[in-house]
């Protein structure tokens, strides 16, 4: 009686595990299917939730010029692209301004992250300077050539862009990159899962 209670309980728990795990990334916000910025039409490439331990902490859409699966065609993909983000629950500003500085260091050589440390401060600086985001607030971060890129918070831009198109990619690489944030949000970016 033992064995068959704990089978069909070791059971019970596995197919949960299968169905969280089918749905672990899928969004919960409808990200617009194409975004205009600065004047060249983005696609939605892929959308995902981001996992913090068991807790939903942001739904993230990547806006591109054309689609693709593989990480190097976005890094080499000229023109403009952005990341928009919808918190789904409070978030410490510090909080998420030290892991965003987390994952460019796990995915970034030590020269990158020396050349960019301006920029890569200036990131942090301007996520720990809020005190938090709500619960369905907006943030993105989007890159225009010749300008940089711009951070804009629930709809308000955050001083002057920074960087360039290697920094934007730094930026890329804390979701896309060999250490990413999270795998199942890295296969729904690059539109490899029902994300």
């Amino acid at each position: 009686m033992k064995k068959t209670f704990k089978t069909t309980l070791a059971q019970l728990v596995l197919a949960l595990a299968m169905i969280a795990t089918a749905t672990w990334a899928q969004a919960i916000t409808a990200f617009e299917p194409a975004q205009n910025l600065s004047g060249t039409n983005l696609v939605l490439n892929g959308a995902g939730t981001r996992y913090r331990t068991i807790f939903k902490a942001y739904d993230m859409g990547l806006y591109l010029k054309t689609r693709t699966s593989s990480v190097r065609a976005i890094v080499d993909l000229p023109g403009p692209k952005r990341v928009s983000f919808v918190a789904l629950r409070e978030l410490p500003g510090s909080e998420l301004g030290s892991a965003f500085y987390r994952g460019l260091e796990a995915n970034s050589a030590k020269a990158l992250i020396n050349k960019h440390v301006t920029s890569s401060l200036r990131l942090v600086e301007i996520f720990s300077g809020k005190s938090k985001i709500l619960a369905g607030e907006a943030f993105a971060m989007e890159y225009v050539p010749g300008k940089g890129t711009q951070f804009i918070i629930d709809g308000k831009t955050q001083g002057a862009p920074i960087g360039d198109s290697e920094f934007f990619s730094m930026i890329l690489m804390i979701w896309l990159g060999d250490s990413p944030a999270d795998w199942k949000l890295k296969d729904a970016l690059l539109g490899q899962s029902g994300g």
